[in-house]
């Protein structure tokens, strides 16, 4: 692809923001060619508005040192700019949901990483290897928001990642019910050990907001369009507890299982293996070559080992064994701010170009 697409990154300054501006350097489809953050960055370069709060491993990519950052509320301006936009605005849900609008009403996609649009029923929630086919809500969208090729689209909380992905690839054997615990990294609050230093040696058992998310955003992801909303499946029963732990990247879920019908643990590995979705069949630039591993050690996975897997796209398990109250139980892992969070947003909008929802204005 000679010419990029231009995009946006709305909250550009923060952890999730400076991700996208990661992952994007060099991306062969997609070029950031503006950012826009709250009116105290605006007027900065990037440079100087995340001076002293750079959280990534490398170091600011050049092409994006010199933008002059935006404020984020002024969307026609931003828009105009670009072909789409990356959401990951820190403000209320009800402002997220408003500026978000008002972006896509500017004729201007919008791929969102916040949680504000996840319950909008038109609006696509999409772990792309799992429900791709969600995307054909957007039709229904755009008439209610009168807009012709803007539209909003999300992907799902980066605490589901972990196991959401495997009860798909068992839909087969019928998975009834579900209990997980997962253990969560400190940047999935957007913070360091230098900004949270309390977190070191510490456990806090409560994230809020977590669990609901992560009973119920997989019932959407795994539900269906119908007259032009998504309905989210009635199963499986899903109950968590979200916990908060002294690791920087990386979402770790124990997961214990019960099934309709009777699996062996062989047939439940080989479903993991050799699972493959759009991404895989479109060859998405960002797309897992495996999305899933399945790895045989007792003491696998660990993050220190398996949360950069295929790049931090793909998912870890281990563990899986015969549970003497449940069917089975398992571990999995998933690096929170790629595949949960920046990344599962860029990968979204590779399918949403390769889908012909986004493209040059």
């Amino acid at each position: 692809m000679h010419n990029k697409l231009k995009c946006a990154i709305l909250g550009g300054t923060g952890m999730v923001g400076q991700r996208f501006i990661m992952l994007l350097s060099d991306h062969p489809w997609f070029e950031v060619k503006a950012i826009a953050a709250s009116p105290r960055s605006a007027g900065q370069t990037y440079e100087e508005a995340v001076k002293g709060r750079w959280k990534m491993e490398g170091p600011i990519p050049d092409a994006v040192k010199d933008i002059v950052v935006q404020d984020v509320s002024d969307a026609e301006k931003v828009a105009a700019e670009v072909d789409f936009c990356f959401s990951a605005v820190d403000m209320s849900k009800d402002q997220i949901r408003e500026i978000e609008e008002r972006y896509a009403k500017t004729e201007t996609p919008v791929v969102s990483n916040n949680s504000a649009h996840r319950w909008t029923p038109d609006v696509p929630m999409v772990i792309p290897e799992v429900n791709p086919e969600h995307i054909e809500v957007i039709p229904y969208q755009q008439r209610r928001l009168g807009t012709r090729r803007g539209f909003i689209a999300v992907k799902p909380n980066c605490s589901i990642q972990s196991y959401a992905p495997v009860l798909f690839a068992w839909k087969e054997f019928e998975p009834r019910e579900a209990v997980v615990t997962t253990y969560q990294a400190i940047s999935g609050a957007g913070k360091t050990f230098a900004d949270w230093p309390e977190m070191l040696g510490n456990v806090i058992p409560f994230i809020s907001g977590e669990e609901e998310k992560s009973e119920k955003e997989p019932l959407k992801v795994f539900g269906h369009i119908e007259d032009g909303v998504i309905v989210p499946a009635v199963g499986p029963v899903i109950t968590s507890q979200c916990i908060r732990v002294p690791v920087l990247y990386g979402h770790t879920a124990a997961v214990f299982v019960n099934f309709n019908k009777h699996p062996e643990k062989e047939e439940l590995i080989a479903k993991m293996r050799d699972f493959e979705g759009e991404p895989q069949r479109l060859a998405l630039p960002s797309a897992p070559k495996n999305f899933i591993q399945y790895l045989e050690d007792d003491n696998r996975p660990q993050v220190t080992m398996d949360v950069d897997y295929e790049r931090g796209f793909g998912v870890s398990i281990g563990r899986l064994r015969r549970d003497s109250i449940f069917d089975f139980k398992f571990v999995g892992l998933s690096h929170n701010t790629v595949r949960g969070a920046a990344g599962g947003g860029v990968l979204g909008a590779e399918l949403l170009r390769a889908k012909g929802y986004i493209d040059f204005k």
